[in-house]
């Protein structure tokens, strides 16, 4: 047994629920499913509050959303990781297996589905400030299927509540015997910062509902406050730098970072109380003229008056 601090955590987790067979399901890409399951049902919940937004929107979105999602997740962990993909091509798709960057979900995802909503003429910013939460909660979900697989390596750690691994199968124990000469090193459990640092921001979120305009400020909001707390923890994470003892994950969320505080600066307002008081309202709704099938429902109705006269 290891020397470890008070309090250190075992994970004892196979990563892989069909237990090494030749096409492994990783914990991660079944809670990755999870999570976006979770995810969708909430927002189209949501939608029942607001006139402008209908459930059949949320799940035709969703669909191109998650596509997006998913090309974006993978697309950013095998940048970030061309090292083996660069010699092991066949892996590049093995999507199953995990290897996920949520950088490219988040980012991916965002992008399908707001070009999807906005060429078929859907709200985009109130699908956005409501899938906000969504997504915190989905992240968070998410994470526990990186807890189980062990996939990131971290700087090792005196606290409290260090973790380690110990099943032979755990990509941490190779890993660690890699980056600190010791498969059982006792190190930071970043994930679990990341965790509790979504908590924090659903709370906010929660209590900024319904306060800012124009729509799509909370989603901006989300991005600015994810992309600190990644910002900070992603420092006792070992990946791959590029300059600055900068890693991928930093520079992606400085990107963000800049581009959501902009927007909240240059476009965000509260709301009086009297807006907040009167709720969502429906414009761009189903029935407002920008919405679609308004031009099919106005024809419709004119030739039924014809024939009526």
């Amino acid at each position: 047994m290891p020397n470890l601090p008070f309090a250190a955590i075992e994970i004892p987790f196979d990563p892989n629920i069909s237990g090494g067979s030749s096409v492994a399901l990783s914990w991660h890409g079944f809670l990755s499913f999870v999570a976006v399951t979770v995810a969708v049902w909430i927002v189209a919940r949501g939608a029942r509050k607001d006139p402008a937004i209908t459930a059949d929107m949320v799940y035709n979105t969703a669909i191109w959303g998650i596509i997006g999602g998913i090309i974006g997740a993978r697309v950013v962990h095998v940048a970030d990781n061309w090292d083996f993909y660069g010699n092991n091509l066949t892996q590049v798709f093995a999507v199953w297996e995990g290897g996920i960057g949520l950088w490219g979900g988040i980012l991916g995802g965002w992008l399908g589905g707001v070009t999807y909503a906005f060429f078929t003429k859907y709200p985009v910013g109130k699908l956005m400030d409501l899938s906000a939460p969504a997504l915190l909660l989905a992240q968070t979900i998410g994470r526990i299927g990186d807890i189980i697989n062990g996939e990131h390596i971290t700087h090792t750690t005196s606290l409290p509540f260090a973790w380690y691994f110990t099943h032979p199968s755990s990509p941490a124990r190779s890993g660690n015997l890699t980056a600190h000469g010791d498969p059982n090193a006792e190190t930071h459990p970043a994930v679990v910062y990341e965790m509790f640092w979504n908590i924090l921001g659903l709370y906010l979120l929660y209590k900024l509902r319904g306060r800012l305009k124009p729509d799509g400020s909370l989603f901006m909001f989300y991005l600015g406050f994810y992309s600190l707390g990644r910002f900070m923890i992603q420092f006792v994470r070992i990946d791959k730098t590029y300059f600055a003892h900068l890693q991928e994950a930093h520079l992606i969320a400085i990107g963000v970072m800049v581009i959501s505080v902009v927007f909240l600066a240059w476009k965000a307002r509260w709301r009086s109380s009297e807006e907040v008081a009167a709720g969502p309202s429906d414009e761009g709704g189903p029935d407002s003229p920008s919405a679609p099938g308004r031009k099919r429902r106005e024809r419709a109705e004119r030739r039924a008056r014809a024939k009526a006269n």
